[in-house]
């Protein structure tokens, strides 16, 4: 399993000179390349490679950092070309997806720029590292991280290791090859209801309130309405401090939550259902003021978050068809609208049983969680 651990680095002024040309040449190169891939319609690694690699070796980088640009661009129109063929700019004809479609790939100057060992190289012992730059190679630059990050670096790391500046701050976002803990046969599951007045709910009953967090995207969207409208150079600066704010706030927020659900599956020696909810911004019909909500609401991290807790403490994960969830009931399985008078109630219309909506959908999470890890190790057996 592939785990990214975010490094700070701790440069003197010279360093961060250093870095910051460094970083500012290698995206001029990769805006290079783009454009090239752009004229010529070759956006393969290779082919790329072949057609601009004199020209970026001669725009001051040396044979790696020179890879690194090309393979850079070639990725990035990779996924230009997957997100085109899916959708996500329009239709075809669609005047956004002309503008994309109509001009190269761009990069910010200060866009990460992945290192290998050859031009990156950790000392252990004395916690610095040193890196190639446009100004010759800096050694000894210090860096700090928790023990438990710095534990799987020296164990496990692997790769590239990126560069990246944040609010003035370096980091290097080192890659890691953990290998994942046998899943051992759990006695059941802990069914995972996510959503938005509630973050997630879980079969136990246990509600994990998104109370504070809306509070705190609400006030923020008001705050963006009005910098926005006022258009000067400290409020777009603002504006951009309060994006990473809030997406940090609600890093953390899932990373809390993700870690008490995986404890308490890992307690009670259980494994983990979740609804699979891909493409639910597209499946949803709600009205105007309810798709902000939606849109920022960031349960994919949530999903993500607790996936990978969940592999590095051996607990399995089941992903479980969410059509009628809150519909359900989890006594005796009767579908209907009307078992949900309101948000927050469930009152089955068949068999009477009552309970917290959202608990309700846990259960019913964690019944067919128990249903899909029975099909699937049947048909383990069976082959």
């Amino acid at each position: 399993m592939k785990l990214v651990v975010q490094v700070k680095l701790l440069p003197d002024e010279a360093a961060v000179v250093a870095l910051r040309e460094t970083l500012h040449a290698c995206n001029r190169a990769a805006d290079h390349v783009s454009r090239r891939a752009f004229d010529t319609g070759v956006t393969s690694s290779r082919a790329l490679q072949r057609l601009v690699y004199a020209e970026v070796k001669a725009m001051g980088l040396s044979a790696q950092p020179a890879l690194h640009a090309v393979r850079k661009t070639a990725g990035a129109y990779a996924a230009l070309k997957a997100n085109l063929k899916g959708g996500n700019y329009g239709p075809v004809g669609s005047r956004r997806r002309r503008a994309v479609e109509s001009k190269p790939v761009r990069f910010r100057r200060d866009a990460a720029q992945p290192f290998d060992d050859r031009c990156l190289s950790w000392q252990s012992d004395a916690r610095t590292v040193s890196i190639w730059t446009v100004c010759g190679r800096v050694k000894n630059i210090a860096f700090e991280c928790s023990p438990a990050r710095w534990k799987m670096l020296t164990e496990h790391r692997r790769g590239e290791s990126d560069l990246v500046v944040r609010g003035g701050n370096w980091y290097l976002y080192a890659t890691c090859e953990i290998p994942e803990p046998e899943l051992g046969d759990p006695v059941g599951f802990l069914g995972v209801d996510l959503g938005i007045v509630n973050i997630a709910t879980t079969s136990d009953g246990d509600r994990h309130a998104g109370r504070h967090l809306n509070q705190v995207r609400h006030r923020n969207r008001r705050l963006r309405r009005k910098l926005q409208k006022k258009g000067t150079k400290s409020a777009k600066r603002l504006l951009r401090e309060l994006s990473g704010r809030e997406a940090r706030f609600a890093a953390d927020t899932n990373h809390r939550v993700a870690k008490k659900i995986v404890a308490e599956a890992q307690r009670t020696c259980r494994g983990i259902a979740l609804e699979d909810l891909g493409g639910i911004r597209d499946r949803v019909r709600l009205r105007k003021p309810q798709r902000v909500t939606l849109h920022s609401w960031s349960f994919a991290q949530l999903g993500a978050f607790v996936s990978y807790k969940a592999a590095l403490g051996g607990v399995p994960v089941v992903f479980v068809d969410p059509r009628h969830t809150s519909q359900e009931c989890s006594r005796c399985h009767h579908i209907s609208r009307g078992n949900r008078p309101d948000q927050s109630t469930f009152l089955c219309t068949s068999c009477g049983f009552a309970e917290h909506a959202d608990v309700n959908a846990g259960c019913t999470i964690a019944q067919r969680g128990e249903a899909v890890w029975a099909v699937s190790h049947a048909a383990d057996d069976a082959a």
